[in-house]
């Protein structure tokens, strides 16, 4: 009787034993709720950004003839000193240049797709939802774009005012920087890559341009030159004519951190050069939108005269 008890007992304690090695072997279980809510929109490629903001493919922005707020006392060098500028009207894009529209003009000219080497490509889908930036283009593939729409990339001087406004202030929607007003700073906005064009209210502009602060930086017409502000409110001194080897880049994009997000910065990489946070948008001088549509507080531009230059 008591060997048999034994055994049982035996059998008993390694029976209770064999759960806890059970649930090790097996590892705990997949929080699958969590996990689909942590998706970002930017992985879904192939989704619509009209479910954020109905766009117009074409749809530009008026910017007034007049006065601005140019550079920052605030900034680095090249953003000083802060001055009183003028410009004559012009139109910019609302919106940066969509992958969708891109791969248009790339159908349409046969000209290379926008990307990069095979080696960095890790995050290539979730870079090409139709309505988000085109990105990995250079700043020859941006002046190729904008001529074939009859448009032309903006000066930095017509992309600070039209994202900046007139008065000088430090972000499309003003100072402060409270919560998630554009796509910056990393993935606490919900977007770990772009985002669809337009999904930040708060980031536009008083003249309704969007995402000047955040998603892409972006390619501007000019050469860099460091200097150019103290050079233009001092054209009696004499110095050497500039000579530069980049092209200037605006704008925050979603990776951009600390001094980077302030409208009036400055950037600069070699002309050719693509990666997944620059991307671009067009401009026109007033003189070339005479036979655009008048719609309220935007024209949507005709593509009549795509090959004309602005």
């Amino acid at each position: 009787m008591d060997t048999r008890f034994k055994v049982v007992f035996l059998i008993a304690v390694l029976v209770m034993c064999s759960f806890p090695i059970m649930g090790i072997l097996q590892g705990p279980p997949l929080p699958v709720e969590e996990s689909a809510q942590l998706v970002s929109p930017a992985h879904r490629p192939t989704a619509s950004a009209k479910q954020f903001i109905d766009i117009s493919e074409d749809a530009m922005v008026e910017i007034p003839a007049g006065e601005f707020i140019l550079g920052s006392d605030k900034g680095g060098y090249n953003e000083k000193p802060q001055h009183i500028s003028m410009l004559e009207a012009y139109w910019i894009d609302q919106y940066e240049v969509t992958y969708q529209q891109y791969m248009v003009f790339v159908e349409a000219t046969e000209h290379r797709q926008p990307g990069p080497p095979s080696r960095y490509a890790r995050k290539l889908e979730a870079l090409r939802g139709l309505n988000q930036p085109v990105t990995y283009v250079s700043w020859s593939d941006s002046v190729a774009y904008c001529a074939w729409k009859g448009k032309r990339l903006p000066t930095e001087q017509e992309w600070e005012k039209a994202v900046r406004g007139s008065d000088g202030r430090t972000w499309p929607w003003g100072e402060g920087r409270d919560g998630f007003p554009a796509n910056f700073d990393g993935e606490a906005d919900g977007y770990e890559v772009s985002s669809p064009v337009g999904s930040f209210s708060q980031d536009q502009s008083m003249y309704g341009v969007y995402d000047g602060a955040g998603n892409v930086m972006e390619w501007v017409e000019d050469w860099y030159v460091e200097d150019i502000y103290r050079r233009a409110l001092n054209p009696g001194i004499k110095r050497p004519k500039p000579v530069s080897t980049y092209k200037t880049m605006r704008g925050g994009g979603y990776t951009s951190q600390g001094v980077d997000l302030r409208i009036t910065n400055r950037s600069f990489i070699v002309p050719n050069f693509r990666d997944e946070t620059i991307g671009f948008r067009c401009a026109r001088s007033k003189q070339n939108v005479e036979s655009a549509i008048l719609t309220p507080g935007l024209r949507d531009v005709t593509r009549e005269n795509q090959n004309s230059r602005g």
